[in-house]
């Protein structure tokens, strides 16, 4: 059935919206969407796997435990090794923004 990543997205958004699109014992596609959101204060997401991520709508900015800030844009794509420490910094207040998150 075809789907599109860009559909479903309500109004408001109170909390962050993820989403598994697909998944298997080696990969795990998300579809995450943000409006104003950042990881709680002291949070740092320490996960297992890699984490390639790419922005397709809004902006977003990382920090990883280095006080390392990457600054996303549309088209933007990153690597993020398993177990490296990084968090959501800042959205887009005003627009949504739209993450593809594969884990593996």
């Amino acid at each position: 059935m075809k789907q599109n990543v860009f559909d479903n997205i309500p109004n408001r958004i109170p909390k962050e919206i993820f989403e598994t699109l697909i998944e298997d014992k080696n990969v795990k596609v998300e579809r995450i969407v943000s409006r104003g959101h950042s990881s709680p204060k002291g949070f740092w997401y320490d996960q297992d796997e890699n984490e390639w991520v790419l922005l397709l709508r809004g902006q977003a900015k990382l920090l990883f435990e280095n006080d390392e800030v990457i600054e996303l844009l549309p088209g933007d794509y990153i690597n993020i090794s398993a177990n490296k420490k990084h968090r959501v910094e800042w959205t887009d207040p005003e627009s949504e923004t739209i993450w593809l998150a594969v884990y593996y």
